[in-house]
C-alpha cells in the first residue's frame, strides 16, 4: 500500500505544470458558470415562464453551438501551431458574456447569453484538450485529462453551494447571483496569461494544408473514428443535466435548494475522475467503457422511477459516477489515437459529434417530458 501511495504521488508531480494551471482556469470557470446553470433552468421555468421543452432547446442549442466552434478552433490550433491563443479568447468572451445572465428579461436574452458564452467554450475546447496531449508524455496522459476533469468538476461541485447559500440569503435573488457568478470568470484570464505555456517548438508544427482537408482527415486512424462513434452513441443516452434540476424542483424541492442536485453529482464526479484516469493510465481502458455503459444504465432507470427527491439524488450520483469514467478517458483515447499535428482537429471532430448528440438527445428528452411526462 506504502509503495502504490510513493508511485501515486510521483506520477503526480510529473504532471508538467501548464496542465496543474489549466485545472485551475477550468476550475474558476466552471465556478463561474455553473452557479449560473445551476440556477438558470429554475429561472427560466419560475421568472420567465419557460417551458421543459424551451429548456431543452435552449440547452442543447448552447452545447451544440459549442461544439460546433470546437471544430473550427482545433482545426486552426494545427494550422497556426499555437494553442494559447485561442484558449485565451474562448475563455475571455466567456468572461466578457456572463454579466447579460444577470440582465437578460426574456428566453431570447439567455438563448443569446448561453449561444456566445458556449461559443468561448468552443473555441477554448480543443485547443486546450490539445495543449494537454502536447505538453505530457502517453504514460501519464490519463492522470493529466484525469486531473483537468476533476478540477474542473470542483469549480461545478462548489458553484451549486455557493448558489444555494446566495439564494438563501438573499431570498432567491436570482439576478445578484448571477452578477457574483462573473467574478471567477475573469481571474481565468489571468491564470491564462501567467501560467500557461506553449510547448517548445510549438511554432515548428505548423500544417501546411487544411487540416479538414479530406487527405488531412484520411491521416486519422479507424481507432479514432470508433472512438468518436463510441462517444456520440453514449452521449446520445445522456441529456443535458438541467432535467435532473428540473425533476427535483417538480417534486417540491425548494428553489434554493435545487443546486444540491448538482453538487451530488459534481461532488462524485471530482473525487472519481482523476483515480479513473489513473486506471486508464494501468490499462484498464476498455473495462472502463464498459462500466461507464452500465452506469449510465443504472442511472437512466434510477431517475425514471424516482418518486422521491432522494431518489432523484442517488440517480445524480451514479450519473456523477458515469461522468468520471467517461469523459476523461475518451479525452485520452483521442488524444493517443490522432497524430501530434492533428489533435486539434480530432478533438474538434470529436467535440462536434458529442455535441449533436448532446443537441439531440436535449431535444428529444425536453419533448418526451412536455408530451409524456418525466418517465
Amino acid at each position: 500500500m506504502t509503495l502504490f501511495r510513493t508511485a501515486n504521488r510521483d506520477r503526480a508531480a510529473r504532471l508538467p505544470k501548464g496542465v496543474v494551471a489549466l485545472g485551475l482556469v477550468s476550475l474558476c470557470m466552471d465556478l463561474s458558470s455553473e452557479m449560473i446553470h445551476s440556477l438558470l433552468p429554475v429561472f427560466m421555468v419560475t421568472v420567465l415562464g419557460a417551458s421543459a421543452l424551451s429548456v431543452g432547446l435552449i440547452e442543447g442549442i448552447a452545447e451544440a453551438t459549442a461544439a460546433i466552434a470546437k471544430v473550427f478552433s482545433g482545426v486552426l490550433s494545427d494550422w497556426i501551431g499555437r494553442r494559447k491563443p485561442l484558449v485565451l479568447m474562448g475563455y475571455g468572451l466567456s468572461a466578457l458574456i456572463k454579466p447579460l445572465f444577470p440582465l437578460a428579461t426574456g428566453l431570447g436574452e439567455v438563448l443569446a447569453a448561453r449561444f456566445i458564452d458556449r461559443i468561448g467554450k468552443g473555441i477554448r475546447g480543443a485547443p486546450r484538450d490539445a495543449l494537454i496531449a502536447d505538453i505530457t508524455t502517453p504514460e501519464i496522459r490519463g492522470a493529466a485529462y484525469g486531473l483537468r476533469q476533476a478540477m474542473d468538476t470542483v469549480g461545478a461541485f462548489a458553484a451549486p453551494l455557493g448558489a444555494m447559500a446566495l439564494m438563501l440569503a438573499t431570498f432567491n435573488n436570482f439576478r445578484l447571483v448571477f452578477w457574483v457568478a462573473a467574478v471567477p470568470a475573469f481571474i481565468c484570464i489571468l491564470l491564462i496569461v501567467f501560467g500557461v505555456d506553449e510547448p517548445e517548438g510549438a511554432q515548428k508544427q505548423v500544417v501546411r494544408r487544411l487540416p479538414l482537408s479530406r487527405a488531412e482527415l484520411r491521416r486519422l486512424p479507424t481507432g479514432f473514428w470508433q472512438v468518436v462513434a463510441f462517444a456520440g452513441v453514449l452521449t446520445l443516452a445522456r441529456f443535458s443535466e438541467a432535467f435532473l434540476l428540473l425533476r427535483a424542483q417538480s417534486l417540491g424541492m425548494a428553489v434554493a435548494w435545487v443546486p444540491l442536485i448538482l453538487i451530488v453529482m459534481n461532488g462524485v464526479y471530482a473525487l472519481s475522475a482523476y483515480p479513473f484516469g489513473r486506471l486508464a493510465d494501468n490499462g484498464s481502458r476498455r473495462r472502463l467503457l464498459v462500466w461507464g455503459i452500465i452506469l449510465l444504465i443504472a442511472a437512466d432507470i434510477l431517475l425514471a422511477g424516482s418518486g422521491s427527491v432522494w431518489q432523484v439524488g442517488f440517480g445524480a450520483a451514479v450519473w456523477g459516477l458515469h461522468m468520471g469514467a467517461t469523459q476523461g478517458l475518451l479525452s485520452t483515447l483521442i488524444a493517443d489515437a490522432a497524430p501530434a499535428d492533428l489533435r486539434g482537429t480530432a478533438f474538434g471532430v470529436y467535440n462536434l459529434v458529442s455535441g449533436g448528440s448532446l443537441l439531440a438527445a436535449s431535444i428529444i428528452a425536453g419533448g418526451l417530458w412536455t408530451v409524456f411526462g418525466y418517465q
